[in-house]
C-alpha cells in the first residue's frame, strides 16, 4: 500500500480510507493530500478538514511551491503556527526548517541554509527518526554539501541513512547511487560498486524500476573491467564488507559474470517498453553495456527493429552492433532520423 493507491482509490468512489491509511502504517494525511497536490485530485479537499492546524500550513506551502510562490514569508508564517502552544509540531517545525533551508539556498544564502538543513536534520532525526521527512532532510543535506563542493561531507551524510535503521527503501537507493558516484568521483571503486549494487537492489524492493535500472547500469559499468569467475557472489561480498581502519588498504574489486550478467539483463527486461521516442538514454547505456559484455544477442529484437527507433545515437549503435546488410539497414536508419529532424 502506498499514498498513490489511496488516492486511486478515492477517484474509483472509495471514501472509507481510514483503513488504508493504517495499512500504509502512516498516521496523518498530510503525505497524501501534497500527493494529491501533484496528482491534481480533489482528494486535497476531501483531507483538508483531517489536518491539523499546522499541517494545514505546510499544505499551503506545498500548493505555493508548486506554483512557484513559495517564499521566506509565508515558511515564517506557517513556523509560527508549528512553534505555537497551542498547536505546536516539533516534526513539523524541522520540516519547516528544511523548507526555508532550501529558499535560502535559492537565494544563494548558502550559510543561513546550512544551518537550517542541519538543525532541521538533528530536530527530525531526534523526534521522527528514519520518517519520510527524516529521509527528505538528509537527501536535502547531502544534495547541498555536494552542490558546494563539499563531497566528503555530502558522502558522511548518506552513511547516515543506514540500510538497518528503518529508512524507505526508496531513500536508501536514491542514496546509494548519489554515493557511488562519489565513490567512483574519488576512485573507491569497490565501494562504488557496492553502494550501486545497493542502490539497485533497494530500488527493487521498492518498486522504482527506472532508479532500479540506473543503478543496475551503473553496477555493471563500474563491474564490466573486473570480471573475475572465482570471485564470490557480490551480495555476500557487500554483507561482509566494514569500514576499513586506519591503514588498510581498500578491497580489490572482482564481480562474478553471473552477477553483472544478472543485473544487466534485469536491466534490459525492465527498462521501458518498445524503442521509440526521440531521447532513450536508457537503451543507449544498456546497448552500450551489452556491447562491451559482448551480449549483443540481449537486444537481438531491437536489433532487427530499425523503423521503431526514432533516437539516432541509439541507432547509431545498433549500426555498430550489427553486420553486413544489417549495419547498411541501421546506417541508413539513422541518416533518415536525421534528415526528418532537419525538416
Amino acid at each position: 500500500m502506498n499514498p498513490e493507491e489511496i488516492i486511486h482509490a478515492y477517484e474509483n468512489g472509495e471514501r472509507d480510507l481510514q483503513p488504508l491509511l493504517e495499512k500504509m502504517g502512516w498516521e496523518s494525511w498530510l503525505g497524501v493530500a501534497e500527493l494529491g497536490i501533484v496528482m491534481d485530485s480533489d482528494i486535497v479537499e476531501f483531507l483538508e478538514d483531517k489536518l491539523t492546524p499546522a499541517e494545514s500550513k505546510v499544505l499551503d506551502l506545498v500548493k505555493k511551491r508548486v506554483a512557484g510562490e513559495l517564499d521566506l514569508d509565508s515558511i515564517e508564517e506557517a513556523l509560527k503556527v508549528a512553534r505555537s502552544p497551542e498547536t505546536r509540531d516539533l516534526a513539523l517545525e524541522g520540516r519547516l526548517r528544511m523548507e526555508r533551508g532550501l529558499v535560502h539556498f535559492e537565494n544563494g544564502q548558502t550559510e543561513d541554509a546550512r544551518d537550517d538543513l542541519t538543525w532541521a536534520e538533528t530536530r527530525l532525526k531526534s523526534v521522527a527518526k528514519a520518517s519520510r521527512d527524516h529521509d527528505i532532510s538528509l537527501l536535502n543535506k547531502a544534495a547541498f554539501h555536494l552542490s558546494i563542493e563539499e563531497p566528503m561531507m555530502a558522502l558522511h551524510v548518506h552513511g547516515e541513512i543506514s540500510r538497518n535503521a528503518g529508512h524507505a527503501n526508496e531513500t536508501i537507493a536514491i542514496s546509494r547511487i548519489q554515493a557511488a558516484r562519489i565513490h567512483l568521483a574519488f576512485g573507491h571503486i569497490f565501494d562504488a560498486a557496492r553502494c550501486a549494487f545497493n542502490a539497485h537492489a533497494h530500488a527493487m524492493i521498492a518498486k522504482q524500476i527506472e532508479l532500479a535500472v540506473e543503478s543496475g547500469a551503473i553496477f555493471v559499468e563500474i563491474s564490466s573491467g573486473f570480471i573475475s569467475e572465482e570471485a564470490d557472489k557480490f551480495a555476500d561480498q557487500v554483507v561482509e564488507s566494514k569500514p576499513l581502519s586506519a591503514g588498510e588498504s581498500p578491497p580489490i574489486l572482482q564481480v562474478h559474470p553471473d552477477d553483472i550478467y544478472g543485473v544487466l539483463e534485469w536491466c534490459v527486461e525492465n527498462t521501458h517498453e518498445g524503442y521509440s521516442g526521440e531521447e532513450r538514454p536508457d537503451l543507449r547505456a544498456l546497448v552500450m553495456l551489452a556491447k562491451r559484455l559482448n551480449r549483443a544477442e540481449l537486444f537481438a529484437d531491437l536489433l532487427s527493429s530499425p523503423q521503431e527507433v526514432d533516437d539516432a545515437l541509439l541507432a547509431a549503435l545498433c549500426a555498430s552492433l550489427s553486420e553486413g546488410k544489417s549495419a547498411e539497414i541501421w546506417t541508413e536508419r539513422v541518416t533518415e532520423i536525421m534528415t526528418l529532424k532537419e525538416i
